[in-house]
């Protein structure tokens, strides 16, 4: 086992990583083996993906399950064996299906050329598979290869990982591009080549980047289509007397199926974590048995899964273990999400977590409502431009702070709570992710009306922010990083690298992100990524806010 794609992962001076028989997120060392395996199986068929679009055959089907299967291997999202021996057998299978389709069109030497992880031969079973887990893992050669070489390439890996995520979401609400799929598979398959060559890694970070942003219009335009806009919205965070189904994950689609699932029949539906913006979207204002937002970040639900009195629901990433919490036989998984034990719901029928809320109490009084505002994204900036405009000329508003992204359990997190609540009265604050909920129920009033926290959504409704940036850079006639904003991101897992890709590549600088280095980095690394964007880790509050407040 060796993973060292999130912030959990195990630091010491000999090295990073977790290489034990168990990684920090819970991930056994078998698991994290079977995952890699499966990653490199995955480059191997956007290697054959690629070759048969040489002679215009395009599989629909393998365009969609690569970067699903990815995704299963993203942080908490997959700990369940079974599924992903399953996920290589459908591997295997795609690539028998491509070959067929193209192979006439090569001769047997062009067959016989393609690289290892495109034509190893394996059995989808599942010690036959970890046998090969050392010639796939994501270290494979580093005894060999400079350490910036290595970072690079993880770099690279974890950021393509955070795009797979967003267009499966993408996917989810209909929306899939040929192009994308193909420029997709072009990353995987430079990934599955162990390039050495820093310049072309580098181009590929940029690449996954400008992937991203196409992938995150497709998501803002599958989101918008199913739901509408998002509005200003007031949200209860607090629950109320009833039967209850809790929602957590991205998935917004399986909320909207829970909801019609579930009308009539006495249950109030929650959200949790990221999926707290659907409750500003038009089309589920419509179910008033959608009552509020309850819990706060991923990493808390040991706590606040096992004091949730009701059926909970994983649609996507972020699940840990249910056991601790003693709530493993009322939470259900979904899609690509596995937790070996838990029960798995497949198709579009909730009628297992329907009858378990309904076997189970539910909250048994009401409490004092606790409402925060929600809903600032793409639309609703836009037209709160003007106001904002004119309150840029005037001198009400001196400065954008942009603090969101992933959140996390260690201490120094609480840099986020202090950032927030020490930025200057005449500043306003955009959040996103399920960084927000450092602060997101604290008060920080108004400027002329204009609320000073907005909070514009998901992870991936950077996009909304980047659209605002865009605007008033055209309205102030000039460069985004002229402008009076500031980006400081948590980072957790690979969705955030993958924003983080998507900024840099649209060339946006001085961001600062913590709480601490990708420790998949190098210290050189580091240090280029600074001189080229001006990139920095977080300080101290005090010395972060005097720095970029200088800058502007």
């Amino acid at each position: 086992m060796f993973c060292i794609q999130c912030e959990q992962t195990i630091r010491t001076p000999a090295g990073s990583g977790c290489s034990y028989s168990q990684g920090m997120c819970g991930k056994l060392a078998a698991t994290s083996d079977l995952q890699d395996v499966l990653i490199y199986l995955l480059q191997g068929l956007s290697y054959h993906a690629l070759k048969a679009r040489e002679f215009g055959i395009i599989n629909h089907d393998v365009d969609t399950f690569v970067p699903k299967a990815f995704f299963a291997t993203l942080t908490n999202v997959n700990f369940d064996d079974e599924r992903i021996v399953a996920l290589v057998g459908e591997a295997l299978s795609y690539r028998e299906q491509l070959l067929q389709a193209y192979s006439g069109h090569c001769s047997a030497e062009d067959l016989a050329s393609a690289p290892v992880y495109a034509s190893m031969t394996l059995e989808a079973a599942k010690n036959n598979i970890i046998e090969l887990a050392a010639m796939a893992a994501p270290n494979r050669g580093s005894t060999e290869i400079h350490e910036d070489i290595l970072g690079l390439r993880l770099l690279c890996l974890y950021g393509l990982k955070g795009a797979a995520a967003y267009m499966e979401h993408a996917r989810v609400l209909d929306q899939t591009s040929i192009d994308v799929a193909t420029e997709f598979h072009r990353l995987m398959d430079f990934l599955g080549s162990d390039s050495e060559d820093a310049g072309a890694l580098f181009d590929a970070a940029m690449a996954i980047g400008q992937l991203n942003y196409q992938i995150m219009a497709m998501l803002d335009l599958g989101e918008t289509s199913c739901f509408g806009h998002p509005e200003p919205t007031q949200v209860n965070t607090v629950p109320f007397k009833g039967k209850a189904i809790l929602v957590s994950g991205h998935d917004m689609k399986d909320l909207e199926l829970i909801l019609q699932q579930t009308q009539g029949l006495g249950i109030n539906v929650y959200t949790h974590g990221e999926m707290l913006p659907a409750l500003a979207y038009p089309a589920f204002k419509q179910y008033p048995h959608l009552v509020g937002n309850y819990g706060s970040a991923w990493q808390n639900q040991q706590t606040e899964f096992a004091n949730f009195p009701g059926a909970v629901v994983m649609t996507s990433n972020c699940i840990i273990d249910p056991f601790v919490g003693q709530y493993n036989e009322r939470i259900f998984t979904r899609s690509i999400v596995g937790w070996p034990g838990v029960t798995h719901i497949e198709g579009d029928d909730f009628s297992a977590v329907i009858n378990k809320a309904l076997a189970l109490d539910g909250f048994k009084y009401d409490e004092i409502p606790h409402l925060i505002t929600i809903g600032f994204a793409r639309n609703a900036l836009m037209a709160a431009a003007p106001a904002v405009v004119e309150n840029v000329k005037n001198g009400s508003i001196k400065h954008f702070f942009l603090v969101g992204g992933c959140d996390g359990d260690k201490s120094e997190r609480s840099y986020f709570t202090e950032f927030a609540t020490a930025a200057p009265k005449d500043s306003v604050i955009l959040t996103l992710g399920c960084g927000k909920y450092k602060f997101n129920k604290l008060e920080f009033g108004d400027i002329n009306g204009i609320p000073r926290l907005l909070d514009i959504g998901q992870c991936n409704d950077a996009y909304s922010a980047i659209q605002l940036a865009l605007v008033l850079s055209e309205i102030f006639e000039c460069e985004l990083n002229e402008l009076p904003l500031s980006l400081v991101l948590s980072w957790f897992e690979q969705k955030a690298i993958v924003i983080l890709l998507t900024l840099l590549s649209l060339g946006v600088k001085n961001i600062r992100t913590g709480p601490t280095a990708p420790a998949f980095l190098s210290a050189n690394l580091l240090q280029v990524l600074e001189q080229q964007f001006g990139l920095k880790t977080t300080t101290t509050v005090d010395a972060d806010l005097a720095s970029l407040l200088n800058r502007a």
